[in-house]
């Protein structure tokens, strides 16, 4: 079931539900793709409509921050729960590790990729790690070619939004992968290079908060977030999405 959210469609399922519709895109035929948009997103989409687009045509579109789930209660169209990228990612990784898939990861700064995919070899050891690429890449195509050759079944695309999605709708088709994800910064966490925040800041959905006190100078970017909330209300009065 989908809910229409400030003019993005999300997927409302659990992280249960998600993670079994992702195992099956992984053994569906043909490529697909993967979202989940944070309010950031929304903002940003709101005035690209090639990104909105991309977002509304995903095979999942999965609500990351908790900004959204807020706003999908301010316009009464609830959501059954966050999932978040890096949680929808562990359940793939594990997914694969159960069937022995491939992985391919590509993103981050030069070296993060390959510190990343040892990380997660070390903790799902019967998946197959088939490359890695750094996201400092100027052809295109060429990368595009280097993953199909190295035939991956699950492709994590780490570029930032919304270059990550532009670029799985152009190229992920010449990758052959079965199901690409953007998932921004996750390969720095898996490399270790960024903490995740505790178990208690996830539960209460207050992950943006502890990264904030770790990195005051994404200041700047969380004062924009409150926004959404008020273009949720605003919304609900005038019947808008």
């Amino acid at each position: 079931m989908k809910q229409t959210i400030l003019g993005v469609r999300f997927d409302s399922l659990t992280r249960q539900q998600a993670a079994q519709a992702g195992a099956a895109l992984l053994e569906a035929p043909g490529f697909h793709y993967a979202v989940t948009p944070n309010p950031e997103f929304l903002l940003a989409a709101e005035k690209d409509a090639s990104f909105r687009k991309i977002l509304n045509e995903a095979d999942l579109t999965l609500p990351d921050g908790i900004g959204v789930i807020y706003a999908a209660r301010i316009l009464g169209r609830p959501l059954q729960g966050r999932v978040t990228g890096i949680d929808f990612a562990g359940d793939l990784l594990a997914r694969l590790n159960e069937t022995g898939g491939r992985l391919y990861l590509l993103g981050a700064k030069p070296g993060v990729a390959q510190r990343a995919g040892e990380n997660i070899q070390a903790q799902y050891p019967n998946l197959v790690l088939c490359g890695t690429h750094d996201g400092y890449f100027q052809d295109d195509a060429a990368v595009a070619g280097e993953i199909a050759q190295a035939k991956p079944d699950l492709l994590f695309v780490c570029l930032g939004a919304p270059k990550q999605e532009k670029w799985m709708v152009q190229w992920g088709p010449a990758t052959g992968a079965r199901l690409a994800i953007g998932l921004g910064g996750v390969l720095d966490v898996y490399s270790g290079q960024v903490e995740r925040a505790p178990e208690i800041f996830q539960k209460l959905g207050l992950e943006w908060a502890y990264r904030l006190m770790k990195e005051p100078s994404r200041v700047g970017r969380m004062a924009r977030l409150p926004l959404v909330l008020v273009k949720a209300l605003k919304g609900r009065f005038t019947k808008g999405e």
